[in-house]
Protein backbone atom coordinates (compact mmCIF):
# COMPACT_ATOMS: atom_id res chain seq x y z
CA UNK A 1 0.00 0.00 0.00
CA UNK A 2 2.60 2.58 0.84
CA UNK A 3 4.35 1.38 -2.58
CA UNK A 4 1.14 2.49 -4.17
CA UNK A 5 0.81 6.00 -2.19
CA UNK A 6 4.44 6.62 -2.87
CA UNK A 7 3.87 5.97 -6.74
CA UNK A 8 1.19 8.09 -6.76
CA UNK A 9 2.74 11.00 -5.03
CA UNK A 10 5.92 11.07 -7.56
CA UNK A 11 3.23 10.73 -10.15
CA UNK A 12 1.83 13.85 -9.12
CA UNK A 13 5.00 15.44 -8.29
CA UNK A 14 5.83 15.03 -12.26
CA UNK A 15 2.13 16.46 -13.26
CA UNK A 16 2.72 19.73 -11.59
CA UNK A 17 6.81 20.05 -12.33
CA UNK A 18 5.22 19.48 -15.78
CA UNK A 19 2.77 22.13 -15.28
CA UNK A 20 5.07 24.55 -14.06
CA UNK A 21 7.54 23.99 -17.18
CA UNK A 22 4.46 24.56 -19.65
CA UNK A 23 3.42 27.55 -17.76
CA UNK A 24 6.60 29.43 -17.56
CA UNK A 25 7.23 28.27 -21.69
CA UNK A 26 4.02 30.02 -22.74
CA UNK A 27 4.42 32.72 -20.55
CA UNK A 28 8.50 32.91 -21.70
CA UNK A 29 7.92 32.46 -25.74
CA UNK A 30 4.15 35.19 -25.32
CA UNK A 31 6.83 37.69 -23.96
CA UNK A 32 8.87 37.17 -27.12
CA UNK A 33 6.41 37.37 -29.12
CA UNK A 34 4.99 40.51 -27.54
CA UNK A 35 8.63 42.01 -27.46
CA UNK A 36 9.37 40.96 -31.38
CA UNK A 37 10.18 43.78 -33.61
CA UNK A 38 7.59 44.00 -36.74
CA UNK A 39 9.07 45.71 -39.40
CA UNK A 40 6.54 47.11 -42.23
CA UNK A 41 6.73 49.74 -44.58
CA UNK A 42 5.30 53.21 -43.56
CA UNK A 43 4.69 56.21 -45.38
CA UNK A 44 3.85 59.24 -43.46
CA UNK A 45 0.83 60.58 -43.83
CA UNK A 46 1.27 65.04 -43.37
CA UNK A 47 -0.67 66.11 -40.08
CA UNK A 48 -3.76 68.17 -40.54
CA UNK A 49 -5.39 71.00 -38.37
CA UNK A 50 -8.26 72.64 -40.30
CA UNK A 51 -11.59 72.77 -39.09
CA UNK A 52 -12.97 69.96 -41.88
CA UNK A 53 -10.43 67.79 -41.09
CA UNK A 54 -11.17 68.24 -37.06
CA UNK A 55 -15.16 67.90 -37.76
CA UNK A 56 -14.31 64.24 -40.06
CA UNK A 57 -12.04 63.15 -37.39
CA UNK A 58 -14.83 63.44 -34.98
CA UNK A 59 -17.00 61.66 -36.08
CA UNK A 60 -14.87 58.78 -37.39
CA UNK A 61 -13.89 58.61 -33.78
CA UNK A 62 -17.35 58.50 -32.16
CA UNK A 63 -18.55 55.52 -35.43
CA UNK A 64 -15.25 53.84 -36.15
CA UNK A 65 -14.94 52.58 -32.46
CA UNK A 66 -12.56 54.96 -31.10
CA UNK A 67 -14.53 56.39 -28.24
CA UNK A 68 -15.29 52.82 -26.97
CA UNK A 69 -12.01 51.78 -26.63
CA UNK A 70 -9.93 55.31 -25.54
CA UNK A 71 -13.02 56.50 -24.04
CA UNK A 72 -14.78 59.42 -25.74
CA UNK A 73 -12.42 61.99 -24.07
CA UNK A 74 -9.31 60.03 -24.99
CA UNK A 75 -7.84 59.59 -21.83
CA UNK A 76 -8.01 55.57 -21.57
CA UNK A 77 -10.13 53.30 -19.53
CA UNK A 78 -10.45 49.71 -17.68
CA UNK A 79 -12.16 48.04 -21.54
CA UNK A 80 -11.34 44.42 -20.55
CA UNK A 81 -12.76 42.53 -17.06
CA UNK A 82 -13.13 39.13 -17.68
CA UNK A 83 -13.27 36.70 -14.97
CA UNK A 84 -11.19 34.45 -17.19
CA UNK A 85 -7.77 36.74 -16.07
CA UNK A 86 -7.81 39.14 -19.13
CA UNK A 87 -7.94 42.82 -18.19
CA UNK A 88 -7.12 45.19 -20.80
CA UNK A 89 -6.57 49.03 -20.00
CA UNK A 90 -6.61 51.47 -22.98
CA UNK A 91 -4.07 54.06 -23.00
CA UNK A 92 -4.11 57.52 -22.87
CA UNK A 93 -3.82 59.08 -26.44
CA UNK A 94 -4.27 63.08 -25.41
CA UNK A 95 -1.65 64.69 -24.38
CA UNK A 96 -1.87 64.40 -20.83
CA UNK A 97 0.27 63.04 -18.18
CA UNK A 98 0.76 59.32 -18.77
CA UNK A 99 0.15 59.89 -22.79
CA UNK A 100 1.06 57.15 -24.86
CA UNK A 101 1.25 59.16 -28.07
CA UNK A 102 2.86 62.77 -26.50
CA UNK A 103 6.26 62.57 -28.79
CA UNK A 104 4.35 60.70 -31.78
CA UNK A 105 5.37 61.65 -35.07
CA UNK A 106 3.49 61.25 -38.42
CA UNK A 107 5.08 58.48 -39.35
CA UNK A 108 4.55 56.92 -36.13
CA UNK A 109 0.86 57.42 -36.15
CA UNK A 110 0.18 55.66 -39.71
CA UNK A 111 2.06 52.60 -38.36
CA UNK A 112 -0.43 52.32 -34.98
CA UNK A 113 -3.39 53.10 -37.13
CA UNK A 114 -2.64 51.26 -40.48
CA UNK A 115 -0.49 48.17 -39.10
CA UNK A 116 -0.78 48.00 -35.72
CA UNK A 117 2.73 48.35 -34.73
CA UNK A 118 4.04 50.61 -31.86
CA UNK A 119 6.75 53.16 -32.60
CA UNK A 120 9.68 50.53 -31.17
CA UNK A 121 8.07 48.17 -33.66
CA UNK A 122 6.30 45.99 -30.94
CA UNK A 123 2.97 44.51 -31.99
CA UNK A 124 0.00 46.03 -30.74
CA UNK A 125 -2.02 42.96 -28.87
CA UNK A 126 -5.56 44.55 -29.31
CA UNK A 127 -6.78 46.57 -31.65
CA UNK A 128 -8.79 46.44 -34.33
CA UNK A 129 -6.45 47.89 -37.00
CA UNK A 130 -7.42 45.68 -39.62
CA UNK A 131 -10.34 47.76 -39.38
CA UNK A 132 -8.58 51.01 -40.22
CA UNK A 133 -5.70 49.76 -42.12
CA UNK A 134 -7.54 51.01 -45.29
CA UNK A 135 -8.59 54.17 -44.26
CA UNK A 136 -7.55 57.15 -47.02
CA UNK A 137 -5.13 59.66 -46.17
CA UNK A 138 -7.25 61.74 -45.54
CA UNK A 139 -9.27 59.93 -43.34
CA UNK A 140 -6.06 58.85 -41.42
CA UNK A 141 -5.53 62.73 -41.18
CA UNK A 142 -8.70 63.25 -39.86
CA UNK A 143 -8.85 61.03 -36.70
CA UNK A 144 -5.75 61.96 -35.59
CA UNK A 145 -6.53 65.85 -36.38
CA UNK A 146 -9.37 65.23 -33.81
CA UNK A 147 -7.22 63.07 -31.16
CA UNK A 148 -4.53 65.72 -31.41
CA UNK A 149 -6.95 68.55 -30.43
CA UNK A 150 -8.66 66.72 -27.38
CA UNK A 151 -7.91 68.38 -24.30
CA UNK A 152 -5.24 66.58 -22.11
CA UNK A 153 -6.00 63.90 -19.75
CA UNK A 154 -4.98 62.07 -16.94
CA UNK A 155 -4.24 58.66 -18.18
CA UNK A 156 -2.07 55.93 -18.62
CA UNK A 157 0.30 53.82 -21.44
CA UNK A 158 -2.30 51.25 -21.41
CA UNK A 159 -1.73 47.29 -20.33
CA UNK A 160 -2.38 44.20 -20.46
CA UNK A 161 -3.05 41.22 -18.00
CA UNK A 162 -3.59 37.81 -20.12
CA UNK A 163 -4.29 34.68 -18.42
CA UNK A 164 -1.87 31.71 -18.48
CA UNK A 165 -4.29 30.14 -20.97
CA UNK A 166 -4.22 32.93 -23.50
CA UNK A 167 -0.26 33.84 -23.25
CA UNK A 168 -0.16 29.51 -24.49
CA UNK A 169 -2.43 30.42 -27.05
CA UNK A 170 -1.42 33.60 -27.93
CA UNK A 171 2.50 31.79 -28.27
CA UNK A 172 0.88 29.38 -30.41
CA UNK A 173 -0.55 31.79 -32.92
CA UNK A 174 -4.22 30.80 -32.01
CA UNK A 175 -4.65 34.31 -30.65
CA UNK A 176 -3.06 36.73 -32.90
CA UNK A 177 -2.31 40.29 -32.51
CA UNK A 178 -2.65 43.51 -34.67
CA UNK A 179 0.32 43.09 -36.98
CA UNK A 180 -0.55 39.41 -38.01
CA UNK A 181 -4.29 39.82 -38.68
CA UNK A 182 -3.15 42.75 -41.60
CA UNK A 183 -2.03 42.18 -45.15
CA UNK A 184 0.57 45.26 -44.95
CA UNK A 185 1.14 44.67 -48.65
CA UNK A 186 -2.22 47.06 -49.53
CA UNK A 187 -2.01 50.28 -50.10
CA UNK A 188 -4.30 52.53 -48.82
CA UNK A 189 -7.85 52.73 -50.43
CA UNK A 190 -8.65 55.54 -52.64
CA UNK A 191 -11.12 58.02 -52.22
CA UNK A 192 -14.43 57.10 -53.19
CA UNK A 193 -17.39 59.52 -53.89
CA UNK A 194 -19.76 59.89 -50.40
CA UNK A 195 -23.17 58.90 -50.93
CA UNK A 196 -25.74 55.89 -50.36
CA UNK A 197 -23.76 53.46 -52.68
CA UNK A 198 -22.39 49.90 -53.12
CA UNK A 199 -18.97 51.79 -53.50
CA UNK A 200 -18.99 53.87 -50.35
CA UNK A 201 -20.73 51.16 -49.02
CA UNK A 202 -17.33 48.63 -49.50
CA UNK A 203 -15.67 51.55 -47.82
CA UNK A 204 -17.44 51.73 -44.93
CA UNK A 205 -17.53 47.57 -44.33
CA UNK A 206 -13.55 47.68 -43.73
CA UNK A 207 -14.72 48.36 -39.91
CA UNK A 208 -16.74 45.20 -39.82
CA UNK A 209 -13.92 43.02 -41.36
CA UNK A 210 -12.42 42.30 -37.72
CA UNK A 211 -15.33 40.88 -36.14
CA UNK A 212 -17.12 39.50 -39.54
CA UNK A 213 -14.08 38.45 -41.51
CA UNK A 214 -12.09 39.67 -44.95
CA UNK A 215 -15.27 37.68 -46.68
CA UNK A 216 -18.07 38.38 -44.24
CA UNK A 217 -18.33 35.20 -43.12
CA UNK A 218 -18.38 35.27 -39.45
CA UNK A 219 -17.65 32.56 -37.16
CA UNK A 220 -15.43 33.18 -34.14
CA UNK A 221 -13.82 36.03 -33.65
CA UNK A 222 -10.40 36.07 -33.26
CA UNK A 223 -9.10 36.51 -29.78
CA UNK A 224 -12.16 36.97 -28.58
CA UNK A 225 -13.19 35.75 -24.79
CA UNK A 226 -14.63 32.36 -24.93
CA UNK A 227 -17.96 33.06 -23.88
CA UNK A 228 -18.63 35.32 -27.01
CA UNK A 229 -21.02 33.77 -29.79
CA UNK A 230 -19.76 33.50 -33.60
CA UNK A 231 -20.13 36.72 -35.19
CA UNK A 232 -23.27 36.01 -37.71
CA UNK A 233 -22.32 34.95 -41.35
CA UNK A 234 -23.53 38.52 -43.57
CA UNK A 235 -23.72 36.50 -46.19
CA UNK A 236 -26.27 33.70 -45.14
CA UNK A 237 -29.54 33.88 -46.97
CA UNK A 238 -30.96 33.93 -43.27
CA UNK A 239 -29.16 37.30 -42.63
CA UNK A 240 -30.57 38.66 -46.13
CA UNK A 241 -34.00 37.87 -45.25
CA UNK A 242 -33.66 38.99 -41.65
CA UNK A 243 -32.97 42.53 -43.01
CA UNK A 244 -35.20 42.69 -46.11
CA UNK A 245 -35.01 46.74 -46.27
CA UNK A 246 -32.96 49.11 -44.85
CA UNK A 247 -34.89 50.21 -42.46
CA UNK A 248 -34.56 46.76 -40.38
CA UNK A 249 -30.82 47.40 -40.89
CA UNK A 250 -30.79 50.68 -39.45
CA UNK A 251 -33.13 49.77 -36.56
CA UNK A 252 -30.77 47.07 -35.65
CA UNK A 253 -27.42 49.42 -35.75
CA UNK A 254 -30.08 52.06 -33.50
CA UNK A 255 -31.79 49.59 -31.21
CA UNK A 256 -29.03 46.56 -30.58
CA UNK A 257 -31.55 43.97 -31.55
CA UNK A 258 -32.35 41.93 -34.48
CA UNK A 259 -35.73 42.56 -36.55
CA UNK A 260 -37.28 39.51 -34.04
CA UNK A 261 -36.83 41.70 -31.27
CA UNK A 262 -33.76 39.88 -29.81
CA UNK A 263 -30.81 41.15 -28.12
CA UNK A 264 -27.68 40.96 -29.65
CA UNK A 265 -25.04 40.17 -27.53
CA UNK A 266 -21.64 41.39 -29.13
CA UNK A 267 -20.89 44.60 -31.40
CA UNK A 268 -20.21 48.43 -30.77
CA UNK A 269 -23.34 49.48 -31.16
CA UNK A 270 -22.43 53.30 -29.32
CA UNK A 271 -20.29 53.60 -32.37
CA UNK A 272 -22.75 52.19 -34.72
CA UNK A 273 -25.52 54.15 -33.39
CA UNK A 274 -23.54 57.08 -34.50
CA UNK A 275 -23.00 56.48 -38.45
CA UNK A 276 -24.98 58.74 -40.16
CA UNK A 277 -27.56 57.88 -42.71
CA UNK A 278 -25.33 57.49 -45.68
CA UNK A 279 -22.91 55.21 -44.18
CA UNK A 280 -25.70 53.11 -43.12
CA UNK A 281 -27.23 52.96 -46.28
CA UNK A 282 -24.00 52.27 -48.07
CA UNK A 283 -23.44 49.71 -45.80
CA UNK A 284 -26.24 47.65 -46.56
CA UNK A 285 -26.09 48.44 -50.35
CA UNK A 286 -22.82 46.79 -50.22
CA UNK A 287 -23.83 44.01 -48.11
CA UNK A 288 -26.56 43.16 -50.20
CA UNK A 289 -23.77 42.55 -53.02
CA UNK A 290 -22.13 39.98 -50.93
CA UNK A 291 -22.03 36.21 -52.67
CA UNK A 292 -25.35 34.55 -50.81
CA UNK A 293 -23.27 31.57 -48.46
CA UNK A 294 -24.58 28.94 -46.90
CA UNK A 295 -26.83 29.52 -43.66
CA UNK A 296 -25.56 28.21 -40.77
CA UNK A 297 -27.52 25.63 -38.64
Amino acid sequence: MKTVIRYFAWALLVLVAFGLAAAGAAHLLAQRKLNRSVEVNVVPVAFASDDASRARGKYLFQSRGCGECHGDDGAGKLLIDDPAGLRVWTPNITAGPGSAVAKYSEADWVRTIRHGVKPDKRPILIMPCEDYNRFTDADVAAIVAYVRSLPAAQGEIGRIEMPLVMRALYAADVVPDAPQRIDHALPPAKPVAEGPTPEHGAYVANMCKGCHGETFHGGKIPGSPPDWPPATDLTSPATYAAYGDVARFKAMLKSGKRPSGEAIKVMPFPSLAALNDTDVEALYAYLRTLPKGVARP
